[in-house]
């Protein structure tokens, strides 16, 4: 089993619409005319973009089991215990305890300091429910996904439980290899997608903001050591930028997997719900992510 995850640095450069590409491709046959006997690749997907995920809506999944996500821990204070001596609220430095003494669940971080302080215990640490993870069959495979809820923290936490659940999956059915959408950024979430991965796609485009954040995510994946290649998306936006990349990469010595042009069949292709390999296999777009996608399984193999 080898697992590959797709990385942005930012978001908007095209990493999902990338990932259910690569998907097709490993499914799907090439042509109508490909041997019935030619390997393909199997696959189980993950989308650990939990805090926006949206890999589904592309994939339309059908949920075969939901599951609670318990991130973290919420307070209560007893209104029969509490003596109102104000110690909790004088404490807490995230605001979350009112002048009534009830706790605000989108403010409160769980960190017991009011629990600690309360002279009579009558503050509780509870269990929260903080979102919810999927198992579901798509068009390509099997897929974790999950949905933080609104103003929750610990995402690392749960992009850990789907990269834990999708490997357990890819074991129990002999499957080849596990593809990851991660999230953008370079924060915890991102630091558990990648954490033991055995390759990372970063893709890009020829802007300034996606040029400074190419460079930030790679620096995380040295620093983690896992091996990284490059995609540019976009590239013909601003041709400049993209001879900027190019020879960034060539002097630090990284793989540039391809280059993806603009293509409105992209566009049409989304508001369809398809990926660009099912919309207009023919197209140069298509030939181009499959390309990418072969030279992924090189690295890896």
């Amino acid at each position: 089993m080898k697992s590959i995850t797709v990385i942005s640095g930012k978001g908007g450069t095209g990493k999902t619409t990338l990932t259910a590409g690569f998907a097709a491709v490993a499914a799907l046959p090439s042509s109508p005319f490909q041997k019935l006997l030619e390997r393909r690749e199997n696959i189980v997907l993950a989308d650990c973009d939990v805090d926006a995920a949206d890999l589904h809506l592309l994939l339309q999944p059908e949920i075969k089991s939901e599951h609670y996500f318990e991130g973290g821990k919420l307070a209560y204070i007893d209104p029969e215990k509490c003596i109102a001596c104000g110690k909790c609220v004088e404490m807490c430095r995230f605001d979350a305890i009112s002048d009534d003494f009830v706790v605000s669940p989108i403010d409160c971080e769980g960190c017991n300091v009011c629990a600690y302080v309360c002279p009579v215990d009558a503050i509780t640490l509870n269990i929260r429910e903080s979102g919810k993870w999927f198992i579901s069959d798509t068009r390509f495979g099997p897929m974790v996904h999950a949905r933080l809820a609104a103003g929750q923290g610990n995402s690392g936490r749960l992009v850990s439980l789907v990269r834990e659940r999708v490997e357990k999956i890819a074991l129990e059915q002999n499957l080849e290899y596990v593809l990851i959408d991660g999230p953008p950024g370079i924060g915890c979430p991102v630091i558990a997608a990648i954490s033991g991965t055995d390759l990372v796609l970063i893709v890009t485009e020829p802007t300034l903001s996606a040029m400074h954040d190419m460079e930030r995510i790679l620096g995380l994946a040295e620093h983690f050591q896992v091996p990284a290649i490059v995609c540019i998306n976009k590239y013909d936006i601003n041709l400049n930028n993209t001879r900027e990349i190019e020879r960034f990469l060539w002097e630090n010595k990284i793989t540039l997997a391809d280059k993806i042009p603009f293509d409105l069949a992209m566009v049409r292709a989304l508001t369809e719900a398809k990926t660009i390999v099912e919309y207009a296999p023919r197209k140069r777009i298509a030939l181009i992510v499959e390309n990418i996608w072969r030279k992924i399984i090189d690295e890896l193999r």
